[in-house]
C-alpha cells in the first residue's frame, strides 16, 4: 500500500505546483501595460510563458525590432521590446501549455509633455453630504442615555437628504433634526444607496431633538502640486488621495478649492515621529478647482492666476525607471520651489498598492538639515529621472524619514480624462 500512496503523491504535486503557477501569473502580470508612442519599452518578465500580441488596431507596432502583421508569439522568459509609431491599443494573451490564462491591454499613449509643479498650495474641500464620524448616546429628557442611531448610521457614511431635503453641509443638518420627532435620511455607503427612518430624542440639556451622531462636511489641509498639464489645464496633485483623519477612508468630494500657499516653518520628522510643512493658506488667492479626490490624488484645473513654472517636460513610464539618482521638486520655504537630489532604492513595477511604486532616499543635505527627509505636505513632490517626470512623493516611513515611497506618474494620469469628465458634468 505505502508504494501506491506515493504514485498519488506525484499527480496531486504537479496539480499544487499548476494552481500555485496560476495564481502567480494573476498576481505577477498587470492587467494593462502602458506605452508611449515611438519609444522602444523593454520588458524583463523573466517568466517562463508565452504570449500572443494581436495588434489589429495599431498599423505602427514593432516587437522585438519585428513589425507585427499578424498575431506574434512571444517567450515571456526573455526580454520582451515593443515599440509604436502611433497611440492606439493591442492584446496581449497570456499562454500556458497552449491554453489563454491571461488578458492585457498594450495602451500606447501619445509621448506627452507635462509641466512638473512642486508648489504647495492650500486645499478646501467639501464633501458630498455630511459624512459620519461616529455615533454616541443621547441623555434625554426622562433621564435615560438613548442611541437612536445603533445599527442604523456607521462611520464612513454620507448623509445626503433629510426628510426629502437636500443638505449642504452639518448646519443645515443639524436644524432639520433639532426640530423633528423623526427624521428620514438618504445615506450613500460606499457604492450603495440607503433609506432610514431614525426617531429622535429630545435631549435633556437643550430641549432639542438629536439623534447623536458626529459629522464633517468638510476638510482643508496643505499639499503639493505634482504636475500641470498646458493641454487639458488640468493639474494632479498628492500623489495620493485625502483620508478622512478618523474614518480612514477616501473622502468623497462635492467641491473643492485650491488657494495660494507660503511655507511658514518646517517641523523636522525625526524617527517615530513624522515632520511637517506649516504654512499659511491665502483664503482669498483661489487659483484652482478640484473635481476628484482618487486613491491616485486630487486633481481639477488650475486658473490663470495660478503661479505656474514654464518649463515642460516629457513623462517616463515605469518600465523607464530604474534604481539610481534622481531629484524631486519641493517647496519648503515661502513659495519657492527647488530641486533636491534623492536615490531611487526600489522599483516594484506591479505593486499591489499603486502608491507605493518606487522606494526613494533623500541624499541631499540640504533637505535633510531642514526637513529631516520626507515630512507631511511634501507628497505629490514630482519625482524626475534623466530629464523625465517618472512619479511623485506619496509617503514617508516613520521609522527613516529621509526613505518614502512614490507613485508613478502613469498611474496618476490614469485619472486626467476621468477628472475632466467630472468637471464637464459639475458644469
Amino acid at each position: 500500500m505505502k508504494p501506491a500512496k506515493k504514485y498519488y503523491c506525484i499527480p496531486l504535486a504537479i496539480l499544487c505546483a499548476f494552481i500555485i503557477y496560476i495564481i502567480m501569473i494573476f498576481l505577477y502580470f498587470p492587467k494593462e501595460l502602458k506605452l508611449l508612442e515611438n519609444t522602444a519599452h523593454r520588458f524583463d518578465f523573466g517568466f517562463p510563458m508565452e504570449a500572443t500580441i494581436s495588434a489589429e488596431s495599431i498599423a505602427a507596432l514593432n516587437v522585438n525590432s519585428e513589425p507585427v502583421t499578424e498575431n506574434i508569439t512571444v517567450d515571456l522568459s526573455k526580454p520582451l521590446v515593443i515599440e509604436s509609431g502611433e497611440t492606439g491599443k493591442a492584446d496581449m494573451t497570456l499562454r500556458a501549455f497552449g491554453f489563454p490564462l491571461k488578458s492585457i491591454t498594450l495602451d500606447v499613449l501619445p509621448d506627452m509633455e507635462l509641466i512638473p509643479c512642486g508648489m504647495t498650495i492650500g486645499v478646501n474641500i467639501l464633501t458630498d453630504g455630511v459624512m459620519v464620524l461616529g455615533t454616541g448616546p443621547v441623555n434625554g429628557i426622562d433621564g435615560s442615555a438613548h442611541k437612536p442611531c445603533d445599527g442604523i448610521l456607521k462611520s464612513g457614511d454620507l448623509i445626503t437628504h433629510v426628510n426629502g431635503v437636500s443638505i449642504n453641509n452639518s448646519i443645515e443638518l443639524k436644524e432639520i433634526i433639532e426640530s423633528s420627532e423623526e427624521v428620514h435620511l438618504n445615506i450613500k455607503r460606499e457604492n450603495q444607496s440607503i433609506q432610514a427612518s431614525i426617531p429622535t430624542v429630545k435631549c435633556i440639556d437643550d430641549n432639542l431633538y438629536k439623534i447623536g451622531v458626529w459629522l464633517r462636511d468638510n476638510t482643508q489641509g496643505i499639499g503639493t502640486v505634482t504636475y500641470y498639464n498646458p493641454v487639458t489645464k488640468n493639474f494632479g496633485a498628492l500623489g495620493h488621495g485625502v483620508v478622512d483623519v478618523d474614518t480612514k477612508k477616501i473622502i468623497v468630494i462635492k467641491s473643492g478649492v485650491v488657494m495660494e500657499s507660503e511655507i511658514s516653518s518646517v517641523k523636522s520628522g525625526k524617527k517615530g515621529v513624522p515632520g511637517e510643512l506649516v504654512g499659511e493658506v491665502k483664503t482669498d488667492k483661489v487659483i484652482g478647482e478640484i473635481y476628484q479626490n482618487t486613491t491616485y490624488g486630487l486633481y481639477g484645473k488650475m486658473n490663470f492666476d495660478a503661479k505656474l513654472p514654464s518649463k515642460k517636460m516629457k513623462i517616463g513610464m515605469q518600465d523607464q525607471v530604474r534604481k539610481g539618482p534622481a531629484t524631486i521638486l519641493s517647496n519648503i520655504e515661502k513659495a519657492v520651489v527647488k530641486e533636491y537630489d534623492i536615490y531611487i532604492e526600489g522599483v516594484n513595477r506591479y505593486s499591489a498598492d499603486n502608491s507605493k511604486g518606487m522606494v526613494i532616499r533623500i541624499t541631499d543635505p540640504e533637505l535633510i538639515t531642514k526637513t529631516g527627509g520626507i515630512v507631511q505636505g511634501m507628497s505629490g513632490s514630482p519625482i524626475i529621472q534623466d530629464g523625465r517626470i517618472i512619479g511623485a512623493v506619496t509617503h514617508v516611513f516613520v521609522q527613516d524619514p529621509t526613505k518614502g515611497y512614490g507613485i508613478f506618474i502613469e498611474h496618476m494620469l490614469k485619472q486626467e480624462n476621468y477628472s475632466e469628465d467630472t468637471q464637464q458634468e459639475n458644469e
